[in-house]
């Protein structure tokens, strides 16, 4: 992985260069003092992972963040506790606390791994099966890794740092968060009706401009999602 630091404070950058220097599959590409240099080299470097702190002169983390249209995964580091619930609304990975141990740094580089973790893998089984039929997630429940067939999933709930994944057969909860698990599943089969739920096209059995039900639960449609749920909803409606 690709590591960008931005820090205004030399020491807290010399921790982290350190820190990724002793872990096997991370690089550092810079450690910037500043939102603006980290911003030029966001934009002309490959970044997979960012180290941000939050209180910096003239551009904050958090203005940083909110300016990127695609951002690579970040983990906040800073001394302030106040920002968690803010940081975390915008799908930071982890919010470290300074000062960093190591072992504390490991632990948000093991949920990075986690969450790069291959999604739709496909397995042709015969001539002609369409493609989704045979795709699959591994995900991790407890210490066993459960494959989970894409075709399957009625839908999946967000609890916090975790999803729940619902299916005929069972539900499987794992540390996922909701949006990065959104962003690697079909659009043509599954839509995020509330900020809370995705929900499996196939399997929806009736809805209104407020709900959609699927296995037996009806679900709410979040004000923000409507006009994009309902469209996906309509696109393949065939009225007799």
């Amino acid at each position: 992985m690709k590591c960008l630091i931005v820090d205004d404070e030399p020491l807290a950058r010399q921790l982290l260069e350190r820190y990724i220097a002793n872990v096997n599959g991370l690089t550092l590409v810079k450690s910037a003092e500043n939102s603006i240099d980290a911003f030029t080299v966001i934009q002309n470097r490959p970044v997979d992972l960012i180290f941000l702190d939050i209180q910096m002169p003239q551009i904050t983390g958090i203005e940083l963040l909110k300016s990127l249209k695609q951002r690579p995964r970040v983990i906040l580091t800073t001394a302030y506790r106040e920002y968690a619930f803010e940081a975390y609304d915008l799908d930071v990975v982890d919010y470290l606390l300074k000062p960093i141990s190591f072992d504390r740094f490991l632990r948000s580089i093991s949920k990075i791994y986690q969450l790069r973790q291959p999604i739709a893998q496909t397995e042709e089984v015969l001539p002609g099966v369409q493609s989704f039929d045979g795709a699959y997630i591994y995900v991790k429940e407890d210490r066993e890794m459960i494959k989970v067939f894409l075709k399957d999933i009625l839908y999946i709930e967000s609890l916090r740092d975790y999803v729940r994944i619902k299916t005929e057969q069972r539900q499987i909860i794992t540390y996922q968060k909701i949006s990065c698990l959104e962003q690697k599943l079909p659009e043509s089969k599954f839509v995020r009706i509330h900020r809370s739920f995705i929900v499996a096209c196939d399997h929806v059995s009736s809805f209104t401009v407020h709900s959609v039900r699927v296995g037996g639960l009806e679900i709410p449609i979040g004000r923000n999602y409507k006009n994009s749920t309902l469209k996906v909803l309509h696109r393949d409606n065939v009225l007799l």
